[in-house]
């Protein structure tokens, strides 16, 4: 599902950049860094930190 109409990630890219990391992500910022991108209008921002609190990405790190 996309998750950012700005630059059209989804949530598989989010997922997949979290579990790529070599440090743990914490913020929308750094997950965005990790990609490539830069955040625009934030709506995305809660998506993703919903994402950083799941379970199974709390344990990557």
């Amino acid at each position: 599902m996309i998750i950012c109409s700005c630059n059209v990630i989804s949530d598989h890219d989010v997922r997949d950049a979290v579990e790529s990391a070599n440090i743990e992500l914490c913020s929308t910022a750094q997950v965005y860094n990790r990609l490539g991108l830069l955040v625009h209008c934030g709506l995305c921002s809660r998506s993703v930190r919903r994402i950083l609190q799941e379970p199974e990405m709390a344990s990557q790190s």
